[in-house]
């Protein structure tokens, strides 16, 4: 199979708003973009030539210039574009999916691309039309917002029809093009009640290629569907058949959503799933939340396409919102689908990594812009992507390697894992998993040193619910200081990392207590280093904010120079030093004034105690920080490892504020009087161990984590404060 790779680049409308992911993913303004992903071995790329960017108001306006230069440097870079034309968008302003000249339209801009690039090959004029039609006419969430079966089939034959006039435009320039036509290929299961609903839908998921290929007739099961429930005239339906256009590729997009169950045994069920047809009212769920075992997946849909259609298939886009193991698991084990689909004699030609910059808010179905981010090949929140551990799978799937990472060796969660299910198990099997696609063997742990602390406690948490193999440690079982000890550890466990969640921790102390500080926290790290380096062992270590002097008034990043005022804070830049000097592949993380869900003396788990308490609260005004959620720190930390990260990183919630500002912000959030709360200087508090009156941490490299106020809200909620349930 070739690897082909996509960009998200939806422009949808949500009522007068637009939502233009090649905006927020930078890739608007970044050609060099192109270079990054050609380098993972992508033969061709799924690219956005899009109406409504390049002529919103008419091809008499139209700008190519956008265009002109990226599809140019692909040609330059041997990567084949297939060019997009509409991409879950309605087009430009002045049009919509359930307009008449829509077809029209696109088809004359389509000629107008093929005019200027006569020698692109392969298009896309519309992505997913079916699904499009589903979101924006039948459901509601796009424009134009519609939500009954009629406004469903005019949109849906719409865009089927804009796609025969728009290669019948293409073509009359290139004769030699190709259409590439994509859509989401699920299935849906059910109980015997609901299997009349479930066949509706396994008959509608064939739509798109099924009008395109001209057999939508008088003979088609959705034929009283379309014709009564829709209203659809038989001149329109029947013109498909009249004109087809047969896809060249059959795009097939397939995601942990596409695969449904129906049950009517609503209390079962989550809420949010419960629905009905005015028939029957039942759960509509993906079959990974409720079935206990799995389904054929991708391998077993990919052979009924096949034996359909007989067209030549391409995977157009695989991707999972996940932690970046899962993301990998899911690639990896989509295309070992494919593979096993390509050895029964299913003609695969490609597979296709999607959202390779990553893509925004797709988990509200780009309603809103929230800012949530799903990172995919490259992580583009910082000032240049940044290639996550998708892109060396990508380079290894291009070379025909076996993947190699670690985190392959255990499935993914939607696999095996008991927590993936939102209801009691269903049982019923309603096909056989296609063998060998799962992986299998023994896992290499991660090793988490700290076992009696309230950061490697959270580690083991965390590494627990996403599925990671570990071992929590504590000094009776590896000593980090003594070298033997950790080389006894590490022959016993044969781990493929390290977390180092160890170490002296009481700053005030540490100026009497200076010897057993720098054993746990400069000797420890640099011992564990020296026998990963030994070892091939990857380590995580953490430094923090006391590392500075304080004397600036912005936020730190990675390459200032480090200053310490006290014990503590020298014991952490010294084995920043020692580490990178042993292991320069070490991750080093420096982070900032940890809260948290999980321990009890946490700063402000420990205010809120003792403000409900009655007791006053003393707080530094002089003093300001980063505070950092320890959840967000330990998945960032995850997600850096296994992208194989190094050098140091600051790790901290977006925000710098004093200690009595964050108080005060807590407060307010948990509803809670802040009228016992005292704000004072630090040096009424007592504090032994000088400190820098300004240590916020900002980062050069890639901010990972989101807001304070994103932090505390999930913090309260985790927490369940008595006062937030009255």
């Amino acid at each position: 199979m070739e690897l082909w790779g996509g960009i998200e680049c939806t422009v949808n409308r949500v009522r007068d708003r637009y939502f233009d992911q090649l905006e927020r993913n930078g890739h608007h303004a970044r050609i060099e973009d192109l270079d990054a992903i050609a380098a993972l071995g992508v033969r061709a790329m799924r690219y956005p030539v899009l109406w409504e960017r390049t002529a919103p108001d008419g091809l008499e306006h139209a700008d190519w210039s956008w265009a002109d230069a990226r599809l140019a440097r692909m040609r330059s870079l041997g990567v084949r574009p297939i060019a997009g034309l509409v991409h879950h968008g309605s087009g430009p302003r002045h049009t919509s999916l359930v307009d008449p000249g829509f077809p029209e339209g696109l088809a004359a801009y389509a000629g107008a691309v093929a005019r200027r690039y006569p020698w692109l090959e392969w298009y896309t004029p519309v992505n997913e039309p079916l699904t499009t039609a589903r979101f924006s006419a039948l459901y509601g969430v796009w424009y134009p917002h519609l939500h009954d079966d009629r406004s469903f089939k005019d949109a849906l034959l719409t865009q089927c029809r804009a796609i025969v006039l728009a290669m019948r435009a293409i073509r009359k320039v290139n004769p030699q093009a190709k259409l590439v036509q994509t859509d989401d290929l699920g299935k849906t299961y059910s109980t015997p009640l609901l299997s009349y609903q479930a066949d509706f839908y396994n008959h509608r998921r064939w739509l798109t290629w099924d009008l395109l290929c001209g057999r939508v007739t008088r003979e088609h099961p959705l034929w009283d569907y379309l014709t009564q429930t829709c209203g659809a005239s038989e001149p329109e339906v029947l013109w498909f058949a009249d004109n087809p256009c047969p896809p060249d590729l059959m795009g097939v997009n397939y995601y942990i959503t596409s695969e449904r169950y129906l049950d009517e045994k609503l209390e079962n069920y989550p809420a949010a799933h419960h629905g009905g047809n005015g028939i029957h009212r039942f759960a509509d769920i993906e079959t990974v939340r409720c079935l206990a075992h799995p389904t054929g997946g991708l391998a077993l849909l990919l052979g009924e396409a096949w034996e359909r259609y007989r067209l030549p298939l391409a995977i157009t886009e695989a991707h999972i919102d996940a932690h970046r193991e899962d993301q990998l698991r899911w690639l990896s084990g989509l295309w070992r689908h494919a593979e096993a689909a390509r050895t029964a004699g299913v003609d695969v030609r490609a597979f296709t990594v999607w959202a390779l910059l990553g893509s925004f808010d797709w988990n509200c179905l780009v309603q809103e812009s929230l800012g949530y981010y799903e990172p995919g090949a490259f992580d583009v929140r910082g000032p240049r992507p940044r290639r996550t551990a998708i892109a060396s799978l990508m380079r290894e799937l291009a070379r025909g390697q076996v993947p190699h990472h670690p985190v392959l060796a255990a499935p993914g969660w939607w696999i095996r894992r008991d927590d993936r299910l939102w209801c009691p198990p269903v049982t019923t099997r309603f096909s056989d998993p296609v063998p060998d696609v799962h992986p299998a063997g023994e896992t290499a742990p991660i090793l988490i040193a700290g076992g009696t602390g309230t950061l490697g406690n959270a580690f083991a948490r965390i590494c627990a619910e996403r599925g990671l193999s570990h071992r929590l440690l504590c000094r009776s079982d590896m000593d980090i200081a003594d070298p033997d000890s950790v080389a006894r550890a590490f022959e016993r466990f044969e781990p493929w990392a390290i977390i180092n969640a160890a170490g002296y921790v009481r700053v005030d102390d540490a100026e009497g207590d200076a010897e057993r500080c720098f054993r746990e926290n400069t000797f420890g790290p640099e011992s564990l280093a020296r026998v990963c380096a030994r070892d091939g062992v990857r380590l995580v270590t953490f430094s923090s904010d006391l590392v500075f002097d304080g004397r600036r008034n912005e936020p730190y990043v990675e390459d200032d120079r480090v200053a310490p005022l006290s014990v503590y804070g020298r014991s952490k830049a010294e084995a920043e030093r020692r580490v990178l000097e042993q292991l320069p592949s070490a991750l080093v993380v420096r982070t900032s004034a940890f809260f948290g869900p999980w321990d009890r003396y946490n700063y402000i788990t420990v205010l809120l105690r003792e403000i409900e308490a009655g007791r006053e609260f003393l707080a530094a005004d002089d003093m300001v920080v980063s505070p950092t959620y320890v959840p967000d720190l330990v998945n960032a930390c995850l997600d850096l490892l296994v992208d194989e990260e190094k050098g140091i990183w600051h790790v901290a919630n977006a925000g710098a504020l004093t200690w009595a500002e964050l108080a005060r912000r807590a407060l307010e959030l948990a509803k809670v009087d802040a009228s016992r709360l005292r704000r004072c200087p630090a040096r009424n508090l007592n504090l032994r161990a000088a400190r820098p009156r300004f240590s916020a941490l900002g980062s050069a490299r890639t901010p990972l984590l989101p807001s304070l106020e994103s932090a505390l809200a999930r913090y309260l909620h985790q927490v369940k404060m008595p006062h937030l349930r009255r």
